[in-house]
């Protein structure tokens, strides 16, 4: 699986000359030249893989319905 980075990610990537290089884009499964376009397809897909809201809270032992199981 890729590791898609944020906008931040991707702006921290930078050369000093500005660019990206290669085997960076590679890693984010960017092909060699990149295409137009690129970074906003690269945001929408690490959009996507986020779930939308804030996470959810851990459960606590009152979301189970037993703390063990009984097969007696």
């Amino acid at each position: 699986m890729l590791d898609l980075p944020s906008l931040e990610e991707v702006e921290a990537a930078r050369t000093p000359a500005g660019g990206w290089k290669r085997d960076q884009l590679a890693a984010w499964g960017v092909p060699w030249p990149p295409p137009k376009g690129w970074k906003d397809e690269l945001a929408e897909r690490w959009k996507a893989a986020r779930p939308a809201g804030p996470p959810a809270p851990p459960p606590t032992p009152a979301d189970f319905a037993q703390d063990t199981l009984d097969f007696g």
